[in-house]
């Protein structure tokens, strides 16, 4: 006998509902099939469930795919992990099929990058260099990426495209690459997040006036998304979604029609900022899409170019 005065609910009088006129938002017919040897790229994405982030996949690559064939801006945002895991190379051939329009940096790619076509190597160890001070301290790269950054500001260009003009022949560079190919890429520093702003080369008009220059290059580069262009945000929680949502805003403001796009971020986590100011807020009004794809940029980005190259050569 219990002590409680309270007694258990009677469900006896509960009506209930036939699961035929119920429904479900899951079918069989969305599930997952077993891959097929030898079926390939194309085969395993047919393989893929027809549920969350299995459909999100195949929008997206669609939407690029119908971006490139419409002529509409496919404009990449890169953080410093998509760079240092290597996949700059991956980047640099889909930008010659034509599936990259754009690049924007936040300043630790565009440091990770420069050090690449430098030593052929990059991402120091932060936590064995920072007791006595010599984390950031690298004398090339502040010397050579704020000399570059200097003659920039001194002939009018912006930091992205000083940065690639600068460095020699690099296979695995980015900003050497889409220099050579004259695709732009946009470099948007806060002072003080990188380490050429500690190097005593660090010329703080030229970093200012030169970042400033490709934020409104990037604002250009935004208005074509306009009507089917595609964002992608990969690697970069704070400093690219803030700077694609005032672009947005900009283009907007200044009387520029901004919408039928499609946003993408790619990271471990869905990190508020890329939520709201990618994949939410730019589509608010106007139509579009976001898409959240989580998981190791390292896996995703190649699979994501694997499948454009496979499905839309």
């Amino acid at each position: 006998m219990s002590r409680y005065r309270p007694q258990p609910m009677d469900f006896s009088k509960l009506k209930t509902v036939g699961l035929l006129e119920r429904g479900g938002k899951v079918k069989a017919a969305d599930f997952a099939r077993a891959y097929q040897p030898g079926s390939g790229v194309a085969g395993l994405l047919e393989s893929l469930p027809r549920i969350l982030a299995g459909e999100s996949f195949r929008a997206v690559i669609s939407a690029v795919a119908d971006a490139r064939a419409r002529n509409r801006a496919i404009l990449w945002g890169l953080g410093g992990h998509v760079i240092k895991c290597g996949l700059a190379p991956v980047l640099i051939d889909l930008m010659h099929r034509g599936y990259a329009t754009g690049f924007a940096m936040n300043g630790s790619a565009s440091i990770h990058d420069f050090e690449i076509a430098l030593a052929g190597h990059t991402s120091e160890d932060v936590e064995a260099a920072l007791p006595d001070g010599r984390f950031g301290t690298a004398e090339e790269t502040g010397r050579e990426m704020n000399r570059a950054i200097a003659a920039g500001a001194r002939d009018g260009i912006g930091m992205g495209e000083a940065l690639g003009r600068a460095l020699a022949a690099a296979e695995s560079s980015l900003l050497y690459a889409a220099y050579r190919h004259g695709t732009p890429v946009t470099v948007h520093v806060a002072i003080g997040t990188d380490t050429p702003h500690m190097h005593p080369a660090a010329d703080a008009a030229a970093i200012g006036s030169t970042t400033h220059r490709d934020f409104r290059l990037f604002c250009t580069m935004v208005t074509d998304l306009h009507g089917g262009g595609v964002y992608l945000n990969a690697g970069s929680a704070v400093v690219l979604p803030e700077v694609f949502l005032k672009a947005v805003s900009a283009v907007r403001n200044l009387g520029h029609p901004l919408a039928g796009f499609t946003t993408a971020n790619f990271d471990f986590l869905q990190h508020y900022r890329p939520r709201v100011n990618v994949l939410e807020r730019p589509h608010a009004t106007g139509g579009g899409r976001g898409y959240g794809i989580t998981g190791h940029h390292e896996l995703m980005l190649p699979l994501l170019a694997a499948a454009l190259i496979e499905l839309h050569p």
